[in-house]
């Protein structure tokens, strides 16, 4: 081929042209001639790959190859026989000048290792996307793993490209003057460096996925993971925006992941009433028989009516005064009535924790509290679930004379 660098050549010189004219005139037109060439062949290639893979991806029921054309990966790779022509045509247009030569072989190097990291992120993203349809790797951060293997490949594209254009033994000295740098290039990349190794934490540890619902009060986040990165974690709060938090903050911060209570059989119902305390007194025979029309508890009511009864006459009571010996009182048939009533409930899961119980006495009263789980875990469900329980509770309140606390108000002095 190097005897067609100068076809051009001797025709000019045969015009009459000096030679310095006849070279520089014979480089412009092999150029021209090698730049349409480059580009025919660049434009034919890329037509016929393009067919080529859609007739593929067509015939194919795996969307990997679609995927392939989607992210430009047949594109790309069509631009390297142009390239390898316009790399192989140089000495025949620049024969005659050595700077030209050496620059435009640099370049189109330089060019070359351009369209492969084009080529290595087509790639990259295309398993990205591919990987992110299989249900295994869903909720996996494949983001923040492309993300590393793309700043090595970045990585080594830069430093490939310094030794393209300084040389083999400048690099070298390059690179060792680089390490110098080392602490102000930490710096620089501190984020990226602590996401790298929060991704890999949480990825091992298992401690969020994609799709988990997670609160970080520090940050203002309370909803499900949407995308977990090598730099950020985007959660998408309940209120349809969305928060951006550090990935290192994952395992350098307190954060609570709702996944367990997803993947269990039931979600915690966790509330309590205010019973005024000068409400609570001990139930008589009389208020014991008008509590018996309460079906749910009237078997527990004549069981225990027996039993105190028993107990305090053979230890022969003096039951003149209601404290002396056993007694029952209100807000303890009210907490049997609760679990009662909880435990008939449909909603509730029976196999798991339930109780009705007193917590520490306060200055607004006695706090009853329901501690139980909601089969249906769906967040509208479960509060319909509890709003449910709670009207029933706070509305049967007054059947066992007892009353719930609250501030008074304007109403609270008038007089009936």
């Amino acid at each position: 081929m190097i005897k067609y660098a100068h076809f051009f050549y001797d025709h000019f010189r045969d015009l009459g042209l000096t030679a310095i004219t006849s070279k520089y005139l014979n480089m412009t037109v092999l150029l021209i001639l090698v730049a349409l060439f480059i580009f025919l062949i660049d434009v034919l290639v890329r037509k016929v790959l393009r067919l080529i893979s859609a007739r593929i991806a067509s015939r194919t029921k795996s969307n990997f190859d679609d995927l392939l054309i989607s992210n430009r990966v047949p594109r790309n790779v069509a631009h390297i026989p142009a390239l390898y022509i316009a790399l192989k045509s140089i000495p025949i247009v620049f024969k005659d000048f050595n700077n030209l030569h050496l620059l435009f072989q640099k370049s189109i190097q330089i060019a070359g290792i351009i369209l492969g990291l084009w080529i290595a992120r087509s790639l990259l993203n295309t398993l990205k996307n591919y990987f992110k349809t299989l249900p295994r790797f869903r909720d996996k951060p494949i983001d923040s793993y492309i993300q590393v293997f793309m700043i090595f490949a970045w990585f080594f594209g830069v430093v490939m490209a310094l030794g393209v254009i300084v040389g083999g033994d400048s690099l070298w000295k390059f690179l060792t003057g680089f390490g110098a740098a080392t602490a102000i290039i930490l710096l620089i990349f501190k984020d990226t460096i602590l996401g790298f190794v929060a991704s890999i934490q949480v990825s091992i540890n298992d401690m969020v996925r994609i799709g988990d619902w997670i609160t970080f009060e520090k940050f203002g986040a309370d909803g499900d993971v949407i995308e977990i990165n090598l730099a950020t974690v985007k959660v998408q709060n309940f209120d349809n925006t969305i928060t951006t938090i550090p990935t290192y903050a994952l395992i350098s911060d307190s954060f609570k992941n709702w996944r367990g209570m997803t993947n269990s059989d039931g979600r915690r119902i966790k509330r309590h009433m205010l019973i005024k305390q000068t409400s609570i007194k001990y139930l008589n025979g009389e208020d014991i028989e008008r509590l018996k029309n309460i079906e749910i508890i009237s078997t527990y009511l004549n069981t225990m009516q027996d039993k105190i009864n028993n107990f305090n006459q053979s230890h022969t009571i003096d039951k003149s005064v209601l404290i002396n010996g056993r007694n029952l009182t209100n807000i303890g048939v009210f907490r049997k009535f609760i679990q009662t009533y909880l435990q008939q409930h449909s909603a509730i899961n029976n196999n798991m924790l339930l109780m009705a119980r007193q917590l520490q006495p306060t200055a607004q009263g006695i706090p009853l509290e329901i501690y139980c789980f909601s089969k249906d875990k769906r967040w509208e469900s479960y509060e319909y679930v509890m709003s449910d329980l709670f009207d029933h509770f706070l509305a049967a309140v007054p059947y066992f004379d007892l009353e719930l606390f609250e501030l008074p108000n304007d109403t609270s002095f008038l007089k009936s």
